[in-house]
């Protein structure tokens, strides 16, 4: 409780680093804000030829398909990958000035989050213009659906980023990880595909419940599976107070690591 009423009155620090995380993201580049939507248009675009022509995954309106599933994954990424370097690129702040080291990784999840929700623009556009059935009230799910993945990331990224400070080599093995779970997590594929005798272990991944609830609300157009949110409520819960629990035995040697 008081690691956390400490967060709360640094509050206004979260926001000034989330403002200058988004505002320097792109800084230099030609096109700056538009790559938030370029890059996961142009993945788009990748993954769709390769699985709807090349590879014929054979499903109705494949882009859209993948689409609503795409930019969580890319969110949860950031935070897996980029989460790790959440300590190890502000020495100067660790070292010299006195806040709660969760500030940190909070901040660049919460950068990350906000940058998912403006992509979610254009995947509203999308759906729209894709002709498939819609239903407003259902989109009253993302929001919870939202939440629970940012818990998810903020769990791994302050485990990430701990533990990153003492082994720099996992930011790399971390780049590896996260191409092997995007491929165990049905971002390309749905789970009818998968084998029925390996259901229970890849319904373990706990991105797969949240992939699958953002699936059902945008593409199939019906509401998410209790057993399923439920079951991504749980895993967000588990992760974020492991990943705060190792933060907290950890981030007393930062400033010496550093």
């Amino acid at each position: 409780m008081k690691t956390l009423k400490e967060i709360f009155a640094y509050r206004e620090m979260i926001f000034s680093l989330v403002r200058k995380d988004l505002r320097g993201r792109y800084l230099g580049s030609v096109l700056g804000f538009l790559w938030t939507f370029i890059n996961p248009l142009l993945q788009l675009i990748v993954y769709s030829v390769v699985f709807s022509i090349i590879m014929r995954a054979g499903i109705e309106k494949y882009y859209l398909f993948l689409f609503v599933a795409l930019i969580p994954w890319i969110f949860f990424g950031s935070c897996l990958t980029g989460g790790a370097g959440a300590i190890l690129g502000e020495p100067a702040l660790i070292t010299k000035i006195y806040f709660p080291r969760e500030v940190l990784p909070i901040a660049f999840v919460t950068s990350c989050f906000v940058n998912m929700l403006l992509c979610f623009v254009v995947v509203f556009a999308v759906v729209l213009i894709s002709g498939v059935a819609v239903n407003p009230l259902l989109w009253l799910y993302l929001p919870p659906i939202m939440i629970v993945e940012y818990i998810m990331g903020l769990g791994v990224a302050m485990a990430a980023s701990a533990i990153t400070v003492y082994f720099r080599d996992l930011q790399h093995i971390l780049g590896i990880l996260q191409m092997a779970w995007m491929f165990l997590t049905p971002v390309m594929y749905g789970t009818d595909t998968v084998p029925e005798e390996v259901l229970p272990i890849f319904y373990m991944n706990p991105m797969t419940s949240v992939i699958t609830a953002y699936r059902d609300v945008l593409y199939y157009a019906k509401a998410p599976e209790i057993e399923t949110f439920l079951q991504a409520v749980i895993f967000g819960a588990v992760i974020l107070v492991v990943g705060f629990f190792l933060f907290g035995r950890l981030k007393r040697g930062f400033a010496e690591e550093l």
